[in-house]
């Protein structure tokens, strides 16, 4: 077996989340099980553990770690559950979601982004994860309900074809707000009715589709905080 050269790395950004608060130890001990590495292309490999969103291709990022940690603790997740995710991008928080959930789904706009995805997910062994090509906010309505909804890059609002997949007393997290400057959410779902609690402010890049963004422009790197995001509830 190889030995992993990055595990001291993993610590240390365990340690950092840590420092910037997130306390879900459930969370924290996956994150540092996850080799994000092999999430990257391989010349930017060095740099995977640094908290910062990094380019994958297509024109698509991962997100930085505090971000997919912060969204991860949202959900919420004890076990058992049905997660939809909204854009695969490298699977990096497709695998985190799969140590933590039942069963994840996962939507990709993008063919190549999520074959590659859907090869790397198999060969790391998770096989509780589905992957398919498809404009992800119109969800994945033959496999509704799901427990849990993540959307993994910006929206101009919540789609009601995505909120109408969310099973009662379901947690929903996704950035909303401008195309590349948006505001990330928790939603609950109670008695049909939208709770809703902000997170901090964040940059994604935009989720395209028919509920979604045109496919008409190009963005910045994303997946990371706005300006002046601490993470903390507002």
């Amino acid at each position: 077996m190889t030995e992993d050269p990055f595990v001291e790395e993993r610590r240390r950004m365990v340690e950092e989340l840590r420092r910037l608060g997130v306390r879900d130890e459930r969370v924290l001990r996956v994150m540092e099980e996850v080799p994000r590495h092999l999430f990257v292309p391989e010349h930017i490999q060095h740099l995977a553990y640094e908290d910062t969103p990094l380019p994958i291709g297509q024109g698509q990022t991962i997100s930085q770690p505090y971000i997919v940690a912060l969204m991860t603790e949202a959900l919420s997740l004890r076990g058992g559950e049905k997660v939809l995710e909204i854009g695969t991008g490298s699977g990096y928080q497709t695998a985190i979601l799969a140590e933590l959930a039942g069963e994840v789904f996962s939507i990709e706009r993008i063919p190549a982004l999520a074959e590659e995805a859907r090869r790397r997910l198999a060969l790391l062994g998770y096989g509780n994860v589905k992957v398919r090509v498809g404009d992800g906010t119109l969800g994945w309505p033959e496999e509704a309900p799901f427990d849990r909804i993540i959307v993994t890059g910006g929206l101009p609002d919540l789609p009601d074809t995505i909120w109408a997949q969310l099973a009662e007393g379901g947690r929903l997290v996704a950035p909303i707000g401008g195309r590349y400057d948006q505001y990330l959410w928790v939603y609950v779902k109670e008695g049909g009715r939208r709770r809703r609690r902000a997170l901090c402010p964040c940059t994604f890049v935009p989720i395209i589709g028919a509920r979604g963004w045109p496919e008409d422009r190009g963005g910045p790197f994303a997946g990371g905080l706005g300006p002046g995001g601490d993470g903390r509830d507002v």
